[in-house]
């Protein structure tokens, strides 16, 4: 899983370093790289492994192809996503147009979310975790363990 949280910062070339344990989990699943794309949600950016991006494409390709709405998440997401591969040192370069959208300049957070991570300016990802930590004292109750149903 992707857990905790690291910041780096990018190199006189554009490149950054990708923690090792992110490097080490994405390396498990058989890939040496990640897909970024720009975040719905928030202004950071979002990356996954090959295999959720697929799921998503999977997702948008079941939608009816003549409704707007599967053009929509086609052009949001895939559209806007880039795989980028890891050099030998860990690294990615991220693209112009991604740093633009979280508005990172030299340095930058990544930030485990379990199945995928995101990056983050790190002053921007500072309020965003004091509103998410407020949200979530308030939801704590919708967050349910799940059973685990034993066959006989």
């Amino acid at each position: 899983m992707f857990l905790s949280t690291y910041e780096n910062r990018i190199d006189k070339k554009g490149r950054v370093s990708v923690p090792a344990s992110f490097r080490s989990y994405l390396s498990n699943l058989g890939y040496n790289g990640v897909v970024c794309f720009p975040s719905f949600n928030n202004q950071s950016i979002e990356a996954w492994p090959q295999d959720r991006i697929e799921k998503i494409s999977n997702s948008i390709d079941a939608l009816n192809p003549f409704e707007e709405k599967k053009d929509f998440f086609a052009t949001s997401i895939l559209s806007e996503s880039i795989n980028l591969q890891f050099d030998s040192e860990g690294r990615i370069s991220l693209s112009l147009k991604l740093l633009k959208h979280a508005k990172i300049k030299n340095s930058m957070l990544f930030v485990g979310q379990g199945k995928t991570f995101q990056i983050w300016e790190p002053a921007a990802f500072e309020k965003f975790k004091v509103q998410a930590r407020k949200k979530s004292n308030i939801n704590r109750a919708s967050l349910k363990w799940e059973e685990m149903v034993k066959k006989s």
